[in-house]
């Protein structure tokens, strides 16, 4: 039972907030408070109660929204103590959310900075931090049980220029770890590219290392970090996916993560996931170019570029095919057979790097095939009003984790973690 009167530290605890967060409460009159001197304030705890009863009925979802008086310092949180609280960085168009959410985890925050991806998170889990994470303090971020990142995968994509740390997008995992320090969760998850593993630290060290080793030593109590690759598809994912994710529990609750066992892979095949209703929206396509179409036209169910006659190549694949050894024999223009479970959906969504090729029909994948690739729900909405989106959409869909693989993570972790206290 809580004393009649609360300190700053006491309110602060109880609503998972900073005391920081607490005074700006007090200061804008959303808490009343008793000023004992220049920084000693006591809360009653009804008074306390009576702001939570009035902010929870204020609105269905955000417990704060005080964005009009702080400005900058936005803080929205959904009020509920009985489901662990989540912290989402890089949080995308809402993948690792939507799945941490089914598997029972309460997102009182999010943030990221690509406008594509907060226009479908807006729209569909509700409000999300759009600010530059570099400018976000660790005080506009509440406390939280479990913080999620999926920081930037392209320095370490197979995909991309494989720059790795020396891309500046390569060090924003260090932004992750200047908040878990700040806020010391219970639980951290980090997603990425299998390429993660083979990156080397700017002084030469494995980077899956050093990211161990920092997590492993924060705030002299640290995390058990175990970290695994893992393919999408033995996780409920239509999608031969692989990703590298890191889960690390913290030291003082003496558990270690171990990763779910594998699924089944019955029903995952392409004939099951593209009989989209009619009445499902965002079933429109990104056309293909002329070329690309020209070579498409010639490759079968199952087949790929090496199915194109010599002649309707374009030169830079008359190159490739010229000297197959020298080019390791690349699989480009892939079009997978209804019978087998799709590819990697890259965010490009070029015939060149991923399975985009419809099985039976010449052209891409519709957005809505490729959410459901990605297992986004049917009722999750994209926006395919102009052109210009309709290619956003491949994008900010391919960079998502699948929700069905978010899913079974977020479930073994809240049995072996949440649950089990």
């Amino acid at each position: 039972m809580l004393p009649e009167y609360l300190t700053v530290a006491q309110a602060a605890e109880y609503l998972q907030l900073s005391e920081k967060t607490i005074r700006r409460l007090i200061s804008h009159g959303k808490i009343r408070a008793a000023k004992l001197s220049n920084r000693i304030w006591r809360i009653k705890t009804l008074d306390m109660e009576k702001y939570i009863a009035s902010v929870s009925n204020a609105s269905s979802q955000p417990l704060f929204d005080f964005a009009e008086n702080i400005g900058h310092n936005k803080t929205m949180i959904e009020y509920n103590h009985k489901t662990p609280r989540l912290v989402s960085l890089f949080s995308g168009c809402g993948g690792m959310d939507l799945g941490f959410k089914k598997a029972g985890f309460n997102i009182i925050w999010a943030n990221d900075f690509d406008a594509d991806a907060q226009a479908i998170y807006s729209l569909n889990l509700g409000h999300i931090d759009k600010r530059d994470i570099l400018t976000v303090e660790e005080d506009a971020i509440p406390q939280c049980d479990i913080l999620t990142a999926g920081f930037p995968c392209q320095p370490f994509s197979n995909a991309g220029n494989r720059r790795g740390v020396h891309d500046s997008r390569g060090m924003l995992y260090k932004e992750c770890l200047r908040i878990i320090e700040h806020l010391m969760p219970k639980v951290i998850v980090f997603e990425n590219v299998k390429g993660l593993l083979s990156t080397k630290y700017i002084d030469g060290r494995n980077l899956a290392d050093v990211i161990v080793e920092d997590l492993s030593q924060m705030n002299n109590v640290g995390y058990n970090v175990v970290y695994q690759v893992v393919n999408a598809s033995d996780y409920g994912v239509p999608q031969n996916r692989q990703r590298v994710i890191f889960v690390g529990i913290r030291k003082d609750l003496d558990k270690i993560f171990s990763f779910p066992e594998k699924l089944s892979k019955v029903g995952l095949e392409l004939q099951n996931i593209l009989d989209v209703p009619q009445d499902v929206e965002n079933q429109i396509d990104w056309a293909f170019s002329p070329q690309a179409l020209d070579m498409i036209a010639y490759i079968p169910e199952g087949g790929s570029w090496k199915d194109v006659p010599y002649e309707h190549l374009a030169p830079r694949f008359k190159k490739i095919r010229d000297d197959m050894k020298k080019y390791h024999s690349p699989n480009f223009y892939r079009r997978f057979s209804r019978n087998e479970i799709c590819g990697t959906i890259t965010a490009s969504a070029q015939p060149e790097n991923c399975g985009i090729i419809h099985p039976l029909e010449d052209r891409r994948y519709t957005v809505r095939e490729i959410a459901r690739i990605q297992t986004f729900p049917d009722d999750f909405k994209f926006l395919t009003d102009t052109p210009r989106n309709i290619t956003a959409m491949y994008k900010v869909i391919g960079n998502a984790v699948p929700v069905n693989l978010a899913y079974n993570m977020g479930k073994a972790i809240m049995r072996q973690v949440f649950n089990a206290e």
